[in-house]
């Protein structure tokens, strides 16, 4: 009789076991990080989630709501850059970032994805006069924190 409970906790611990290892296996290969917020655009909201593809290249997916049309900003810009602070602590220009206005909503929404061979620990959004500069301007946007991938 014994023998058999200790095979049902044995069996419940090992599920159990199972169980956190593939939460924390899903947990590694991404990271949702949120956009501070902003006293250039106020009313924007955003997140940044970085996965691992099997090449190990980081996929970046930005969504952000509330982002002011660029041309509208307090000196007007052309374009709004997104840059990524590497673990190399090298800034790199990714693209632009187009906001776009949703059909039947007044909330201006944009979204951006790129692929980067970079580990990213930091990411930020300027404005800029134009799209393809190599160094950030002053015109800060939008930032994270910086964060660690896991």
């Amino acid at each position: 009789m014994k023998k058999t409970r200790l095979n049902a906790k044995a069996k419940t611990l090992l599920l159990f076991s199972f169980a956190i290892m593939i939460l924390f296996s899903f947990d590694s290969y991404a990271t949702k990080v949120s956009f501070l917020s902003s006293p250039m655009v106020p009313a924007a909201r955003g997140d940044v989630n970085v996965k691992i593809d099997k090449n190990k290249n980081y996929i970046i997916e930005i969504q952000i709501a509330g982002l002011a049309e660029v041309n509208r900003l307090q000196p007007s810009k052309h374009a709004y850059v997104v840059w990524i602070l590497t673990d190399q602590e090298i800034t790199k220009n990714l693209g632009q970032i187009v906001s776009i206005a949703s059909q039947g909503e007044k909330k201006l929404k944009a979204s951006f994805e790129v692929i980067s061979p970079a580990k990213p620990i930091k990411i930020f959004i300027t404005a800029e006069n134009d799209g393809t500069v190599e160094t950030p301007g002053d015109t800060v946007v939008l930032t994270t924190d910086r964060f660690f991938l896991k």
